[in-house]
C-alpha cells in the first residue's frame, strides 16, 4: 500500500531529496497540465505513452511495486526518462531546471491506463503514481517501492491551479493565495519552486 497525496498540503510533507527528488514537481506540474481530467475525475491521456513520448515506455511491474492491474489489458506505463530519445519533447522547466530542482533523471511517473491498445486517441488513466528511479545496477528492483506514492485527481487539480490560465492570473498571486504553509514562506519546497518558475 502507498501513501496517497491528495492534496498540495499531502504533497508539502513529502521530504523531498531524501524520498524523490524535487524534480519530480516539475514532473507532477508538467503532467498535471498535459492530460485532461472531466467533472467526473476522469483523465485522459492525449498521446501514446507507445510510442516513447516525453520519455515513456511500457513498465511490467515484475517487481510488484504496485498492485496487480484490475482489468485484463491494463497496463502500467512510465513517463519521465529525460535521457529517453522523445518525438515530443518536455518544456524547457523539466529539461533544465531552477538550481535546486535538478532530478539527475531519477523521478518517474507510472500510470495505469485501462485499454492501452485500443486505438482510441485519448486513453483513460485509471491511477498515477510518483516514484524514484534507481540508476544503478547494484539494487534488485527498479524502483523504489518505500518512496512511491499514488497521486489523486484532487491533487492534479490543485497543481493546475498554479498554472497561468486565460485570466491571467499570475502564478505569484496564486502561489500567495492559495498556499497554506505552515512553514514559512522561504523554507516551503512548493512556494519556493513556483516562484523560481516565474
Amino acid at each position: 500500500m502507498h501513501l496517497v497525496l491528495n492534496s498540495i498540503d499531502d504533497l508539502k510533507r513529502i521530504n523531498f531529496d531524501q524520498s524523490v527528488a524535487r524534480h519530480s514537481l516539475l514532473l507532477l506540474y508538467w503532467f498535471a497540465n498535459t492530460v485532461q481530467i472531466d467533472g467526473y475525475d476522469n483523465i485522459r491521456l492525449i498521446f501514446d505513452p507507445n510510442n516513447g513520448v516525453y520519455g515513456s515506455h511500457h513498465y511490467c511491474n515484475g517487481e510488484r511495486l504496485l498492485d496487480p492491474l484490475p482489468v485484463r489489458g491494463a497496463k502500467y506505463y512510465t513517463l519521465g526518462n529525460l535521457n529517453q530519445a522523445s518525438s515530443v519533447p518536455f518544456p524547457s522547466y523539466v529539461t533544465n531546471p531552477q538550481p535546486g530542482y535538478e532530478g539527475r533523471n531519477k523521478d518517474r511517473i507510472i500510470i495505469s491506463i485501462m485499454n492501452p491498445d485500443s486505438g482510441r486517441q485519448r486513453q483513460r488513466i485509471d491511477r498515477v503514481y510518483i516514484t524514484r528511479h534507481y540508476n544503478n545496477y547494484d539494487v534488485n528492483a527498479t524502483y523504489d517501492g518505500e518512496h512511491t506514492y499514488e497521486i489523486t485527481t484532487n491533487l492534479l487539480r490543485e497543481i493546475r491551479q498554479f498554472a497561468v490560465e486565460d485570466n491571467q492570473v499570475s502564478l505569484t498571486n496564486l502561489t500567495r493565495q492559495q498556499c497554506s504553509c505552515i512553514l514559512p514562506k522561504s523554507s516551503c519546497v512548493w512556494c519556493s519552486w513556483l516562484r523560481n518558475l516565474l
